[in-house]
């Protein structure tokens, strides 16, 4: 490999990295941006992910309308959930902020080869810790299909505790699902004896 080579390649990392607002040891955060929309679309498309999350696929002009538009609303932020090399391999987002009473929803969707590795339970514990680090958050909740066990036991390793279930309240596919409720409250994150991710 020549220098010429060499250069060129570090000016294509440069314009390939993405900026990370928020790092752990194992993951980074990345604002979710425009050119993100085909990757969502992607993930959004997965049986999987569809039937979890209660959603269905749409076409990449609403998924680009969509961050555009949620980029415009200052009750949300969302992320690119990124691995040390800057692979991404999910999305997550903190909506629904409402700083007067404290309050916000997780969200969180990983791509279907990157599940079972532990990256949804580090990815969940980063957002926490900056929506209770950071910001001046003191009641997380997150919704979750009752038959979805990979984000059940996330949000249990996580700390979130199940307050209860909302019956019939998600129309998917012909049927009704059940929705368990799980909320995390600062106190029960300041007890939380993991690191947090400042400190990695």
């Amino acid at each position: 490999m020549n220098q010429d080579t060499e250069i060129a390649d570090d000016e294509h990392d440069e314009e390939t990295a993405r900026e990370v607002s928020w790092r752990t040891k194992s993951i980074g955060l990345a604002p979710v941006d425009l050119d993100d929309a085909e990757l969502l679309h992607h993930w959004r498309a997965d049986p999987a992910a569809a039937h979890e999350i209660g959603i269905w696929p749409r076409s990449l002009t609403a998924m680009r309308e969509r961050i555009e538009r949620d980029g415009d609303d200052a009750d949300r932020d969302d992320f690119l959930v990124l691995l040390p090399d800057s692979t991404p391999i999910g999305h997550i987002a903190l909506s629904g902020q409402d700083f007067v009473n404290g309050t916000a929803q997780v969200e969180l969707m990983l791509a279907a080869e990157h599940r079972g590795n532990g990256h949804g339970t580090h990815a969940l514990d980063a957002l926490v810790d900056l929506a209770f680090g950071e910001l001046p958050m003191h009641r997380l909740t997150a919704e979750t299909h009752t038959d979805n066990a990979a984000a059940l036991a996330v949000l249990a390793t996580s700390g979130f505790v199940r307050e209860g279930i909302s019956r019939a309240a998600c129309l998917h596919r012909g049927r009704r699902h059940d929705l368990a409720v799980f909320s995390l409250l600062r106190p029960e994150w300041e007890a939380l004896t993991r690191p947090r991710a400042w400190d990695a």
